[in-house]
């Protein structure tokens, strides 16, 4: 492609996130010289999410998601602070929740223009028109990063004092529930359940958890690996139900399955997201049956010059042998590389993206770090006592680690993720010993 030819091409990125924000920062660190324009649902400059789920909700003002490495499991992965000294950092420091919170991109520095407060209706390829309300952009290429919208459950849209937690407006309005110690009832014990739980004890409220499965973490985690965590919640002094189904959310708490209810200031929600593509219907980009745009290996999708990338793309995994869609942050802060790569020079000259998947979560005083994917048959080997505060789980196929666990041992997660990227084969007995190093275990 001419120099010409792309100073005169438009790059429309729909959706303001992390994979949205990142995905323009790339692009200009490609040497792209053409338009950008950033559309965004939310009227606020594109943020950081890991941090809502801690340093907003708490009150605090300098939460740092890059102080796990990358990929934070909370409120949501499409954010992050690292990226902030991408792209120019922002001269004018920002204080409270949005300073906990900044990407610190100076986006008029990179010639971007950010659209916000406009989220994306439909999608008119034949004519290559984004429609956003009033608005509709032009565009020569397209990255879809709509990210994902938060699974909801009958009555939680139109009770009163029904939270989720995605968004620094759903952050701001649930900070003063904590701040004045009300009673909740929190849906789901997953990761965003657990740090939910974690922020509202810290805060002194009388805390409920209630889970439709038998255990924490049933969808993420195996049953011996999570069966320590239930005891988590009763030492911080949460009550914790498992097997319990929530019928519906009502005005001052939950009707249960078995039709009793639980009383509660505020309920809160986390039962996980689905990818926001619900605009791209009748569009021609092709979607998979849990909704995400179905993006080749090298994120390009089912149109010409359209891309996906973040928590709505799910991709062809040749280190795994299937299709992943990864709800986490270092997915939305790396995919952006390829799209850019692709964009601005060719598909042949673009690595394929097919990356060891990683995310961290801060929990009950503990911090919690998986690397890599399990899908079932594997042989699960620990290191270190499960009862501690410091242990590790190690998924080994043919004796190749496939994926790590990393509870309090950070080294073990470091070490592990290098074993992952390159297929490393373990010997066992030096792996489960947990005063070997994890890289000192290959073979």
């Amino acid at each position: 492609m001419s120099e010409d030819r792309r100073t005169a091409e438009r790059v429309v990125i729909v959706g303001a996130g992390m994979a949205g924000a990142r995905t323009a920062v790339a692009l200009r660190e490609e040497g792209w010289p053409g338009a950008i324009t950033l559309l965004g649902a939310e009227s606020h400059p594109p943020y950081d999410r890991p941090p809502l789920s801690k340093a907003v909700l708490q009150g605090g003002h300098g939460g740092d998601a890059s102080a796990g490495s990358e990929g934070g499991a909370s409120a949501g992965s499409e954010g992050g602070a690292s990226a902030g000294t991408e792209g120019g950092a922002s001269a004018d420091a920002v204080t409270g929740p949005a300073g906990a919170t900044s990407l610190g991109i100076d986006f008029a520095a990179l010639d971007v223009e950010l659209l916000l407060g406009h989220p994306a209706n439909a999608l008119r390829a034949a004519d290559r028109l984004v429609v956003a309300g009033d608005t509709v952009l032009p565009y020569d290429h397209l990255v879809i990063a709509t990210g994902a919208d938060p699974v909801g459950l009958p009555g939680s849209e139109t009770s009163p004092g029904v939270h989720v937690l995605r968004t620094l407006d759903d952050a701001e309005r649930l900070r003063p529930v904590l701040a004045a110690g009300r009673r909740i009832v929190i849906v789901g014990a997953g990761w965003i359940g657990a740090e939910l739980t974690t922020a509202a004890r810290e805060a002194g409220c009388p805390v409920t958890v209630v889970e439709a499965t038998g255990r924490p973490l049933a969808d993420a985690l195996p049953a011996e690996v999570t069966a320590p965590m239930a005891g988590w919640y009763e030492e911080a002094g949460a009550r914790l139900l498992t097997g319990t189904r929530v019928a519906a959310v009502e005005s001052g708490g939950v009707l249960l399955g078995d039709g009793s209810r639980l009383r509660a200031d505020a309920v809160v929600v986390g039962i996980g997201a689905r990818p926001a593509t619900g605009w791209l219907a009748g569009s021609g980009v092709e979607l998979g049956a849990d909704g995400s745009v179905r993006a080749d290996e090298r994120l390009g999708t089912s149109l010409p010059d359209v891309y996906a990338v973040g928590d709505c793309a799910s991709f062809p995994s040749a280190r795994y042998g299937e299709r992943l869609l990864i709800h986490h942050w270092d997915n939305a802060f790396r995919g952006p590389v390829t799209v850019a790569a692709r964009i601005a020079r060719c598909a042949e000259e673009t690595p394929v993206y097919d990356p060891v998947p990683y995310f961290w979560s801060e929990q009950f005083g503990r911090f919690l770090q998986y690397a890599g994917h399990h899908s079932g048959g594997e042989r699960l080997l620990w290191r270190g006592d499960p009862a501690g505060t410091s242990w590790s789980v190690c998924w080994l196929r043919d004796g190749v680690l496939t994926a790590l666990l990393a509870v309090g041992r950070p080294r073990d997660l470091a070490q592990g993720r290098r074993l992952i990227e390159r297929a490393a084969r373990l010997d066992p007995e030096r792996a489960a010993d947990p005063s070997v190093p994890l890289k000192s275990a290959a073979v």
